[in-house]
């Protein structure tokens, strides 16, 4: 359920899960057997850092988003949604107070970007809270260079060669990571337990293996697909466009 907000403003989604008896109900409601719920912890993870998801629009109606399945893991007062795509001081006090909070850290790469696993072994302050944009590359990249907001924060990034078990969802690279994956790393490496990582990974296996068994199809990456000339669309007759491929086939980070 959304908070009314003001015109144009910025929305808060609260998750409110269907799901007869637990803590956690699930947003959408799914067959018994293919239903995810046995595959949640059942009570909500203990963490102590608080995750502001920055949600793009044209997630909040995607059926497969990892979004729900993260919120349906933590506690309710540890996770907050905000959907939009651009924020201010003015339109979002509450966002504007937690992006000057020198604890606050906000994920995106870059050059600018140090690796979480570092700042955590190097920072001696207390780092209470993370922001993960969701959205495709190019939305968070809107969303991230459009706020000046999300530039007060300092720029994290995640060091890992493990590749996505997203795996039902086209990703640009080999290396890229779904919305729910990147925050189960990132906590595990905020919290110092791996558990974490291990607890919120499983309803997302579960839920590609589900999709997989009733006619999805694994969808490999686009850099995969162009690397071994398997990519089934034409390239692109505009130059900015082509370049990104090019990038794509030669590993590139873009």
């Amino acid at each position: 359920m959304r908070e009314p907000g003001a015109q144009g403003a910025p929305r808060v989604q609260v998750f409110r899960m269907h799901f007869l008896v637990s803590w956690h109900r699930l947003e959408w409601r799914r067959p018994q057997k293919v239903c995810l719920c046995p595959f949640l912890p059942v009570h909500p993870l203990n963490i102590s850092t608080d995750l502001y998801i920055i949600q793009h629009p044209a997630e909040e109606n995607k059926v497969l988003r990892t979004v729900p399945l993260l919120a349906a893991c933590l506690p309710q007062d540890k996770v907050k949604v905000k959907i939009g795509r651009r924020f201010s001081e003015e339109r979002d006090p509450e966002l504007s107070a937690i992006c000057r909070n020198p604890g606050t850290l906000i994920l995106y790469p870059g050059a600018e970007a140090i690796n979480l696993e570092e700042l955590i072994s190097n920072s001696p302050n207390h780092l209470s809270t993370i922001i993960i944009i969701d959205g495709t590359w190019s939305q968070a990249k809107d969303i991230f260079y459009k706020n000046s907001l999300f530039r007060l924060p300092r720029q994290v990034q995640l060091k890992t060669s493990v590749s996505s078990q997203y795996v039902i969802r086209t990703q640009p690279t080999n290396r890229c990571l779904s919305t729910l994956e990147c925050a189960a790393v990132a906590l595990a490496i905020l919290e110092k337990n791996d558990h974490i990582q291990e607890t919120l990974l499983r309803p997302l296996q579960a839920l590609c293996s589900f999709q997989l068994q009733h006619g999805a199809q694994i969808r490999l990456s686009k850099e995969h697909l162009l690397k071994n000339g398997l990519y089934p669309k034409p390239m692109p007759k505009n130059k900015r466009k082509l370049r990104k491929m090019e990038l794509l086939m030669n590993s590139v980070k873009i």
